[in-house]
């Protein structure tokens, strides 16, 4: 279903490179977005029939452009069965080039909304010199973005997350957290009437950087946390990167063992019941598994 190579799938693809490496990076995308939709779950069945109807958000990133032009390949193929709402959340940081993705919208006949707030004076004023301002500015965005999807109808906020987004966050949350917890690609908010899907959950940064510049999507770079120095997103994104080119292939490792874990061998009496667990020598086997991997 994959090897053919229409390119008048979409406006979204005119243009698209012709080449064989290029062929499999979509390819490749396209797959593991799939994987990810079926594997949890993210396609709702409506007893009345009718199609859900998801909002994209679409921040003018690589990421958020990988993910609105593989969400439509995957609805043409059939392989999804959504309405898709694309939306830009203007959050007013200076110097935000507001027609770049609008008028990108509007020639590629995506259906859109485009928000204005002006969520960046309130972090300007509310988070301390030298302070980073990401959470208050994601928590303002998402706040946002839930309210908008209730007014078009949407079931499910849909953002442009990658493996390397989820890997990061775990460590993260590892480092800094004191906790084993990442980027989940299925949730339901807080309030219980949204989902938040991340379809990209199993597709590698690299592929997306790729993808959107070999398309020559209109990319437009994130100011207002890029120009903090030490963030420790950048400093994890540093150490992944170290073990990755010591090691390739180590992400796609580390990301396998989150969707890999075993209570029974983790620290949490909360998910496994480590006080109510019994000997039976009669089921002991020789070489029954510790925990300890085997390093010979």
């Amino acid at each position: 279903m994959f090897d053919d190579d229409a390119d008048d799938i979409h406006p979204l693809f005119y243009g698209a490179p012709k080449s064989t490496e290029f062929k499999k990076l979509r390819k490749r995308i396209v797959q593991n977005t799939r994987e990810a939709v079926e594997h949890y779950g993210m396609i709702e069945r409506r007893e009345d029939g009718a199609l859900p109807k998801w909002l994209v958000c679409l921040s003018g990133g690589k990421d958020s452009y990988t993910l609105l032009a593989v969400l439509h390949e995957l609805k043409w193929r059939g392989l999804l069965p959504v309405e898709i709402l694309a939306c830009n959340l203007d959050q007013g940081q200076p110097g935000f080039p507001a027609t770049v993705l609008p008028e990108f919208l509007e020639k590629m006949g995506v259906p859109h909304r485009i928000e204005y707030q002006d969520t960046y004076s309130v972090v300007m004023d509310k988070v301390p010199q030298g302070r980073t301002y990401c959470a208050l500015c994601s928590r303002l965005r998402r706040g946002n973005l839930y309210r908008i999807a209730r007014e078009e109808g949407c079931s499910a906020v849909v953002l442009g997350h990658h493996r390397d987004d989820i890997l990061e966050t775990f460590f993260m949350n590892l480092f800094h957290g004191g906790r084993l917890a990442t980027m989940p690609p299925k949730l339901v908010n807080e309030e219980g009437d949204l989902f938040v899907y991340r379809p990209l959950a199993h597709v590698a940064e690299v592929d997306c950087e790729k993808f959107a510049r070999a398309m020559n999507y209109p990319i437009i770079p994130c100011d207002l946390c890029g120009s903090q120095d030490g963030l420790q997103r950048q400093q994890v994104k540093q150490i992944l990167d170290g073990w990755e080119k010591n090691s390739p292939g180590r992400r796609q490792v580390m990301f396998k063992a989150l969707t890999n874990i075993r209570p029974s061998h983790m620290m949490d009496p909360k998910l496994f019941d480590f006080a109510g667990l019994m000997r039976d020598m009669s089921k002991r086997a020789p070489d029954a598994d510790d925990g300890i991997p085997d390093l010979r």
